[in-house]
């Protein structure tokens, strides 16, 4: 039983289980957004009329395709991916570019074997090869 509480109260979980909960919430919002804002909106741009997409459908051999039930999800789907998009996914970018810009670089590429090694390292740990460290390297004069 200890082991299982331990799993439950990791850190990770619970904010899995948080952006689970607040993605589902916010997808009802989108939803919402998409059947009580956009669809009108679409209905007014295309001819006063406003469409309902969720009723959109053909029949097949008695079989029916709900293709603006469809169109509705895919709407939302994509507002959902917009907003990700530009709230999340770039402002994260940006942070990390940023952050990264300042750090000093900590490893380098072995002239040989092209591997990644310590920037400090004596000697490359894939072919051995015997290397300068960047900080013992005579300053190059530009002039």
């Amino acid at each position: 039983m200890g082991g299982f509480k331990n799993f439950i109260l990791r850190g990770n979980i619970v904010e899995l289980a948080v952006a689970v909960i607040i993605g589902t919430t916010f997808s009802g919002l989108v939803q919402a957004l998409v059947t009580d804002m956009v669809t009108p909106l679409i209905g007014a741009i295309t001819g006063g009329r406003q469409p309902n997409f969720a009723e959109y459908s053909f029949t097949v051999n008695g079989s029916e395709f709900k293709y603006g039930d469809f169109l509705n999800h895919l709407i939302a789907f994509m507002i959902i991916a917009a907003v990700v998009y530009w709230l999340i996914v770039m402002p994260m970018t940006r942070l990390v570019g940023l952050l990264d810009r300042n750090k000093a670089a900590t490893t380098k590429q072995c002239p040989e074997c092209v591997s990644d090694i310590p920037a400090e390292a004596r000697r490359c740990m894939y072919c051995t090869v015997e290397l300068v460290p960047d900080s013992e390297k005579p300053a190059v004069d530009p002039a």
